[in-house]
């Protein structure tokens, strides 16, 4: 992600402070925030599953099969079936039968998404004392995620 600048055809980025004025960067949107989502297909799943995963799993002990509910915030469907397989391929089958997402009722709540599923799954009745959920959070900007391995109570 980034502000202040316009992304070229040739990949380079011009800074608003190259351009003649101020209001010309203003008018030309150069401090909206925006997202190479070109970088984001090509990165983000192997930085955040493939490698991020299989090091927490690793760390922590994580086994797949003491997962009993997975949580993914992923923006979206586009990266559903690509987190599934890059799970797949590190030998961390998680079935989609112990996935719950709202992204389709909810939409991409952002920086809130975790906890508004977390929430709803809570309310669900679905949960059982004992019960492990892992929830994966990755943040695009930075290409740094999150795993949290929570029990029930």
């Amino acid at each position: 992600m980034y502000a202040g600048g316009h992304k070229n055809e040739d990949g380079t980025v011009t800074g608003w402070r190259q351009l003649d004025s101020l209001s010309e960067a203003l008018r030309k949107n150069y401090f909206a925030l925006k997202q190479d989502t070109e970088i984001l297909g090509e990165h983000v799943i192997r930085l955040t599953v493939t490698e991020g995963l299989a090091r927490a799993a690793a760390r922590r002990g994580i086994t797949p099969a003491e997962v009993d509910w997975f949580l993914p915030h992923y923006s979206s469907e586009f990266f559903r079936d690509q987190v599934y397989d890059a799970m797949a391929g590190i030998g961390f089958n998680v079935p989609y039968e112990k996935w719950f997402t709202n992204l389709a009722d909810k939409g991409n709540t952002g920086s809130a998404s975790i906890y508004v599923m977390l929430e709803e799954l809570f309310h669900s009745g679905r949960l059982f004392s004992g019960e492990k959920i892992l929830c994966y959070i990755p943040e695009s900007g930075r290409f740094s995620v999150a795993y949290m391995l929570l029990s029930v109570v």
